[in-house]
């Protein structure tokens, strides 16, 4: 990427050299660009809100920016970024959406998340540290900046206005204003289950802001809670989390039964462990964010179940989902068992025979299938 202040080499993480998506995108450029000809004073604690890849802070790296972000696979990508531009160890400050956020705030730089409500919530927890002279800008593609994530900006920071679209981007410019009355932080939300979706049924939902389907139950998960294998799995891997719904209903229906909930969300963990506790569940579990099962011992888990997303922020793809198969095929035991919740037109059958060499049907919708993939010896 060439920025005002050279060019950067940039990747994704875990990197590919098959995957043709970029590290940033045309909204990155406009706000660097921005920076540069504008002649913003970058001086103070200079705060980067959702860069997804790292590609803000590793161009801003000499000003000493603090990242926050929701997301484990960006942040290993920014530290790989960082390390590639030469960029001296502790000069980017890498929190994540769990973190307390910096007491004092100069300028915030906002790359508008996917989720309207993580913004909601990092702006909250960031507004009691922007004073009047706060520089804040945000930046995202048009199709994600939208009148409600203007809104946004104006009832929690103060007046906002937008620039022309380059490139079919946006940036955003808000002027703090510290006598407004901000609302109070919703986040996390809870909700109770319906009836009718197994061992959960009634239970208490815990939901951190940008977590899928925080509000209510999605059809997909409420399927798939429906047919979920019966007890005696032993280890169970709950493989991208989200709420942590699904492992909590295998805990409750087999409390012999060790869960391992993973996601690479820092947002989603929070959620299924503060789901976990909420129903007061018996037996063992552990909450891990990372890289899918990267880091699980091959051959020591019974059961995996997993509803893989097929979007990597605004890019659709199926990359996620076949490092998660192929996680799962490594990290099962013989014989143990992979159970994928998914739309039928995504067809994930092909996927599970070509790695396991079998595919079953479990059940089935207009919309959705469950399948069963084993791994023989």
């Amino acid at each position: 990427m060439t920025t005002p202040w050279g060019e950067v080499e940039l990747t994704r993480f875990p990197e590919d050299s098959r995957d043709r998506l970029r590290a940033w995108d045309a909204s990155d450029a406009y706000l660097l660009r921005h920076l540069a000809e504008e002649k913003v004073p970058l001086t103070g604690t200079v705060v980067v809100v959702g860069d997804r890849w790292g590609a803000l802070v590793t161009a801003l790296a000499e000003h000493r920016p603090t990242q926050i972000t929701d997301s484990f696979l960006g942040q290993e990508a920014t530290r790989a970024n960082l390390a590639r531009a030469g960029v001296e160890p502790g000069a980017v400050r890498l929190l994540t959406t769990q973190d307390p956020p910096p007491e004092r705030v100069d300028v915030l730089l906002v790359r508008v998340p996917k989720s309207l409500a993580l913004l909601e919530d990092q702006l909250l927890r960031l507004a009691p540290a922007v004073h009047a002279d706060t520089v804040v800008v945000g930046t995202g593609m048009v199709k994600e900046i939208h009148t409600s994530t203007l809104r946004l900006f104006e009832r929690i920071l103060g007046p906002t206005r937008t620039s022309l679209a380059r490139q079919k981007a946006r940036l955003i410019f808000c002027t703090p204003d510290p006598a407004l009355e901000r609302p109070a932080n919703p986040w996390p939300y809870s909700y109770a289950l319906p009836d009718g979706v197994g061992a959960v049924s009634g239970r208490t939902v815990v939901n951190h802001a940008g977590v899928f389907c925080a509000e209510r139950l999605d059809v997909g998960t409420r399927f798939f809670l429906r047919h979920l294998p019966g007890p005696g799995a032993g280890r169970v891997v709950d493989l991208g989390c989200g709420n942590g719904v699904v492992g909590t209903a295998v805990a409750l229906a087999d409390p012999a039964a060790e869960v391992l909930f993973v996601d690479e969300s820092y947002q989603a963990v929070a959620s299924a462990e503060a789901t976990y506790k909420a129903n007061g569940v018996p037996g063992h579990a552990e909450f891990r964010v990372g890289d899918g099962l990267a880091g699980v011992a091959p051959g020591s888990v019974d059961l995996v179940l997993n509803n893989p997303p097929f979007h990597s922020h605004q890019a659709t793809t199926d990359a996620v989902a076949w490092r998660m198969f192929t996680g799962a095929l490594r990290s099962l035991r013989p014989g143990g068992e992979l159970w994928v919740i998914g739309n039928r037109h995504l067809g994930y059958h092909v996927k599970l025979r070509r790695l396991f060499g079998n595919s079953q049907l479990v059940a089935s919708d207009p919309k959705f299938v469950v399948l069963r993939a084993v791994k023989r010896g």
